[in-house]
């Protein structure tokens, strides 16, 4: 009998979807599907509402439970579907009492009363050749677009000798690269006693871990990058030249719409500080097409950040009226237009890889082993090669030819 865990979302589920691993094995549970949800938009909770009838008709017989951000703001939702047999919010998914034959269908506590800031001990990620540490949870923040804060709580921050022990086990299991992450790591440390910033955190951590080759950082918010944390990665080789910018858009009536915190200045400066601190760094950012009351010339503006950013990533998000937000009660664009200015988007983060991609050639990389014959160099960029080397390690590899969506490399 196999116990199966299905991970919709973000990073921090995924490192929380193997906490769960552990603690429903060590509850004796068997024969069962934990399917962890994303309520970031309405697409990924059709999607897990989707798989989770899927599930049901291949295994019948199965226990299956339901968990995550979708679960924790609308359990009522899940329970009501004939497939689900156990609902469990975001705190009780990460105790190893919730996986024992519990009589209660429905286990969903008030998120905001979380007061938790250990990270569940985690060690090792099945199929991964990269590792995530969690440094941080919940979001103190009220954009308007967003649900997540309903599903996460209060920004917790794990104490840095909790993230420290985590980095250290990890490595001492062979992990060379490391990916910090939460719901708004750039928020770590301001509810802890001596209030450590990020940078402060990464430096003790690259202190304390020497043997660790490769730290990555998960999404920043501009407006919260500590000037330590600017600091380390200027000096710092083993912090990763790769940043993802939590950027939402790049017009500023949008973005003070969105109550985002920065501002299109303050955007196109950080990419410049990033650049002119660790010249070939490679930026990847979140954007939101067809926000409420966006513009021809509004959207133009997030369209032309592409390229004044220099961005080399984006994720593209088409806007996604989440119930219960202030953002779902704006005037909203039609859905048409939203999808065609997703696409454009999209296409301008392709031509926008292309050039990042085609800029390498010539380079030497050292390249993180995925899998066999695919890795990611130190700036997230696809490598392809053919030479065998074992999932996990990291090759030094010169930068042959780029295709578009990937680059070539050769032994170096």
């Amino acid at each position: 009998m196999t116990l199966d865990i299905v991970t919709f979302g973000c990073r921090l589920n995924a490192f929380e979807s193997e906490a769960i691993r552990g603690h429903a094995e060590s509850a004796g549970l068997e024969d069962a599907i934990i399917v962890n949800t994303c309520a970031v938009t309405a697409e990924a909770e059709r999607q897990a509402r989707q798989t989770i009838r899927k599930l049901r008709r291949q295994r019948p017989d199965a226990r299956l439970i339901v968990t995550g951000c979708a679960a924790q703001i609308d359990p009522a939702k899940f329970a009501a579907m004939p497939e689900v047999d156990r609902v469990l919010g975001n705190e009780e998914k990460l105790r190893a009492s919730s996986y024992r034959d519990l009589p209660q269908r429905v286990a969903v506590g008030d998120i905001f009363a979380a007061r938790d800031t250990a990270s569940p001990p985690v060690d090792g990620f099945e199929g991964r050749a990269r590792a995530l540490v969690q440094v941080q949870q919940g979001c103190d923040h009220r954009c308007t677009f967003c649900v997540i804060p309903y599903g996460r709580g209060a920004s917790r921050s794990v104490p840095v000798a909790a993230a420290i022990a985590q980095a250290r086990l990890l490595v001492e299991r062979g992990y060379r690269e490391l990916v910090l992450t939460g719901v708004d790591i750039t928020a770590y440390g301001l509810d802890l006693p001596e209030r450590p910033r990020l940078g402060a955190l990464c430096a003790k951590l690259l202190d304390a871990v020497p043997a660790l080759m490769r730290l990555r950082l998960s999404s920043l918010d501009v407006a919260e990058i500590d000037d330590e944390l600017w600091s380390l990665f200027a000096k710092e080789p083993r912090l990763m030249p790769h940043l993802h910018l939590s950027l939402q858009a790049g017009d500023d009536l949008i973005l003070k719409r969105m109550k985002r915190r920065h501002s299109r200045a303050q955007a196109l400066a950080a990419a410049a500080r990033a650049r002119r601190l660790r010249p070939g760094t490679a930026l990847g950012a979140d954007l939101i097409a067809g926000f409420p009351t966006e513009s021809a010339a509004m959207f133009a503006n997030t369209l032309s950040l592409v390229e004044e950013a220099g961005l080399d990533y984006l994720h593209v998000f088409p806007f996604s009226p989440r119930p219960g937000t202030p953002a779902a009660r704006m005037p909203q664009l039609p859905r048409e237009l939203v999808r065609e200015r997703s696409a454009h988007l999209r296409e301008a983060g392709t031509r926008a890889l292309v050039r990042s991609l085609a800029g390498r050639v010539g380079d030497v990389a050292m390249v993180l082993v995925e899998r066999p014959g695919f890795g990611r160099s130190e700036h997230h960029a696809p490598v392809r090669f053919v030479q065998a080397s074992a999932p996990g390690r990291v090759e030094k590899m010169r930068i042959a030819a780029a295709d578009g969506a990937a680059l070539s490399g050769v032994p170096a």
